[in-house]
């Protein structure tokens, strides 16, 4: 039985961009990737802990939950962000307290890989949101399922993108939940998923 506290949640969501590969872009529903993560923001604050590679897409809806629902829980967000990005940070990386920035190591790809390693090596993970995205939603949920096999794992495959394909072949069939696929009432999936489990 785990125990009740603070536990620490990790997000990999972002919304998948029409000039990369069609693939992610044809299945993506935007206004759900955007109505899952401030749901989820919403149902994981000030309870527990929400950890995300900072993703310019994804990082203003949680500020925006936490400044609308006048959220005081600095220290319950986390946010990594890789120095090799740092020319296009987004200001609302200022409005967090707790901003891990990680160390150039190469090209994008080496400096994204060292930042991923660095966040699942950092902290000990009690579950993980997948929501919308593209490749990076694939190589964090390999990462994270072998870190962390215990975890609660939720592939939100309504939201389609990288998640979806994830979902429909690569999470093991124990996962697997027809809400997943078919319930936009992102706040009660999550409350019961979630929340209720932890």
């Amino acid at each position: 039985m785990v125990t009740k506290g603070i536990k620490n949640i990790f997000l990999s969501a972002s919304v998948p961009l029409p000039e990369r590969d069609p693939k992610f872009f044809q299945t993506a529903d935007i206004i759900a990737i955007r109505e899952a993560v401030i749901a989820l923001t919403s149902v994981v604050l000030p309870h527990h802990c929400l950890i995300w590679g900072g993703h310019t897409s994804i990082t203003p809806l949680i500020y925006y939950v936490m400044e609308k629902r006048n959220l005081n829980v600095g220290d319950h967000v986390k946010l990594y962000q890789s120095k090799f990005f740092e020319e296009s940070f987004l200001e609302d990386n200022n409005k967090f307290k707790n901003v891990v920035l990680t160390d150039v190591v190469g090209d994008q790809e080496k400096c994204l890989a060292y930042m991923r390693k660095r966040m699942f090596d950092d902290n000990s993970f009690s579950a993980a949101i997948f929501i919308g995205g593209m490749e990076g939603i694939e190589i964090e949920y390999r990462m994270f399922i072998e870190k962390f096999p215990d975890a609660i794992i939720l592939p939100i495959a309504s939201t389609g993108g990288a998640t979806k394909l994830i979902y429909d072949n690569i999470v093991p069939e124990g996962i697997k939940n027809e809400r997943f696929v078919k319930d936009y009432g992102y706040m009660s999936l999550f409350q019961k998923f979630l929340i209720d489990k932890l």
